[in-house]
């Protein structure tokens, strides 16, 4: 049966017909779909979200191991933090099929960088598949599992934003159910200590040998002749946009296994025309291999090395076609992105902006957005986990320095139990001298509400212990941990106040803001909607300082588009002449 389904969609099906028993991941774009759409075959798979990467691809080896074909999956950057046991594992060996998932996101549209994730197959020593489309997506699946087992090593399955979200026909099978292979003790292959380590390392070069001549002869590499005086080698969605941008004629080397590269292939590809162009998105990773074997070709002389390519980014590149362009005389309205209305971390960032003395260190998350105007609160963001550690470290140099600025660590519920924790150890067991937020919204929202480990539900649905990040921060030594809601602004502001001055009496002394994301589903209304009284408004636009986009100024006073408006009341809260009030719903058309 043929369907229309999304990469990710089309990955997960693969995940279901290969026989995989076992799936981990942590939510993040472009990869989160694919561990959403597995539930559905919760009867034969089992499927989790982690806390962080790292525990998802630990956890997905040890299924491995006990003889399960198994996958993590996770976007480009949680690779970095799931590289320790990836590792590992491609130096031990696999039990039953073991599969990592990277989506990469060139462009970073959803991302802190535009790391290319090729590079982990070659520094790793394990191979990889790029799929162009979903029905590869699905087919390459299946085919990593075999190829894993095949050679007793991990696959990396590498998407991208575009072959993640793009959709295209597939056509499916059914189900090849694996049969899950006996446990048996294996020290030497699976405890890496040195001594088993020293073994496997030529284990896995003689592996690397065998797979680059299973690339040369494997079906997922193949050659389309054009008959023409040019030929292109390429491999995902970029082979897709270079069928596009290159002329008729023009004869294609399609790489699907792009580590180890099919090189006598493409070296023989290369002979039959008389230029020879590489087109892949981002670094030269394949460009750089066919240069190293002694093929000649032209990549990044002409392509450009950042930012996600087009068929007319390539065009353009390669033949000089510059695109034709239409004035249309009127320019689209700048639509920055901005918290949500009713966002709960609004009340939060708007009580801090008022500190002139606070620096305040960020996270990945919704949470981030504290640092657009007008809130211009969040002065750094680096990582997952970042906001604790990046915090602790600048607090230590204001001390000895005597700055005294107060140093705020901020991270959400999720981001916390991914990696938050060992930053609040930090925090106490080196004296940093800070204040560690957690902006609790009970829920994984930046990535489209899913649960986590505090949420009390897991991805398939069951109920689970939530755990109390009260109980965790104070496990972790600090003396005073302060539970408020954030929309209400005289709370949040006397809970800063008690932080600050907590903490500079010596007593350890965390946040805890608890307002969940209103974007969740089945959520209630708990408030009317809010709306402004022109004839009290002296339009002073302290409720446009805020940043809802509900709030903004009319001719003669400030306006509260009733479409927008969640009925949080922070604009309300700040108003100094009482010009903003509450209406039921049902006032403005909500029922």
């Amino acid at each position: 049966m043929k369907q229309l389904m999304s990469g990710n969609e089309a990955v997960a099906r693969g995940l279901y017909e290969a026989g995989v028993r076992f799936a981990s991941a942590y939510p993040g774009t472009p990869s989160t779909e694919i561990l959403e759409e597995l539930p559905q075959y919760k009867d034969v798979l089992y499927c989790e979200w982690a806390p962080n990467e790292k525990v998802a691809a630990e956890a997905a080896y040890g299924a491995s191991m006990a003889g399960a074909r198994s996958v993590c999956a996770m976007k480009h950057v949680g690779l970095n933090v799931a590289a320790d046991p990836v590792f590992t594992a491609a130096y031990n060996g696999v039990g039953g099929g073991f599969v990592i998932i990277s989506a990469d996101d060139p462009g970073m549209h959803s991302s802190q960088n535009e790391q290319d994730n090729r590079h982990y197959a070659k520094a790793a020593k394990m191979p990889m598949l790029e799929p162009s489309d979903s029905a590869e997506c699905l087919a390459f699946t299946r085919a990593a599992f075999e190829i894993s087992e095949l050679f007793d090593t991990p696959v990396l399955l590498r998407m991208t934003t575009r072959v993640c979200h793009s959709k295209s026909l597939v056509e499916t099978g059914d189900r090849a159910e694996q049969p899950v292979k006996r446990y048996e003790k294996d020290i030497e292959k699976f405890v890496a200590t040195p001594a088993n380590a020293i073994k496997h390392h030529p284990q896995v070069e003689a592996r690397m040998e065998s797979l680059a001549s299973y690339s040369d002869n494997c079906p997922l590499n193949y050659e389309e002749p054009g008959g023409g005086a040019v030929g292109v080698v390429a491999a995902g969605v970029a082979y897709q946009y270079a069928r596009e941008a290159f002329p008729a004629g023009t004869g294609f080397f399609k790489v699907g296994m792009s580590w180890p590269m099919p090189i006598s292939r493409i070296r023989a590809f290369a002979q039959t025309v008389e230029k020879l162009y590489v087109v892949e998105e981002l670094d030269p990773f394949m460009e750089e291999a066919l240069l190293a074997a002694g093929i000649a070709c032209t990549g990044k002389s002409v392509i450009p090395p950042v930012m996600e390519l087009n068929p007319q980014i390539v065009r353009e590149a390669v033949f000089g076609c510059a695109p034709a362009v239409t004035e249309v005389g009127a320019q689209p309205a700048p639509r920055p992105p901005v918290l949500c209305p009713g966002c709960p971390h609004r009340g939060f960032f708007y009580t801090l902006s008022k500190r002139k003395d606070a620096v305040v260190c960020g996270d990945i998350g919704c949470y981030t957005l504290g640092s657009a105007p007008p809130l211009n609160s969040i002065e750094s963001c680096v990582c997952m986990g970042g906001g604790f550690t990046v915090a602790a470290g600048m607090a230590k140099v204001f001390e000895q320095v005597g700055d005294e600025r107060i140093v705020f660590g901020v991270m959400g519920d999720s981001t916390f139990l991914h990696s938050g924790i060992t930053g609040a150890c930090e925090i106490v067991y080196n004296g940093a001298k800070l204040i560690p937020c957690v902006l609790d919204n009970s829920i994984t929202a930046m990535t489209g509400q899913q649960q986590n480990p505090a949420t009390g539900r897991t991805l398939m649905g069951a109920p689970a212990p939530a755990v109390s990040i009260e109980s965790v921060l104070t496990a972790c030594g600090f003396g005073r941990v302060i539970t408020v809601d954030p929309q209400d602004l005289g709370a949040m502001q006397a809970a800063v106040d008690e932080a600050v001055e907590s903490v500079g009496a010596g007593i350890r002394t965390a946040i805890i803001t608890k307002r969940s994301c209103l974007l969740i589903k089945g959520l209630p209304l708990e408030r009317g909607l809010c709306r402004v009284d022109p004839e009290k408004c002296k339009a002073c636009k302290m409720c446009t300082k805020v940043g809802c986009p509900s709030v903004y100024m009319g001719e003669e006073a400030a306006e509260i588009d009733a479409a927008l408006c969640s009925g949080c009341t922070v604009c309300k809260q700040v108003c100094p002449f009482e010009a903003i009030e509450e209406v039921r719903p049902q006032t403005v058309g909500y029922f």
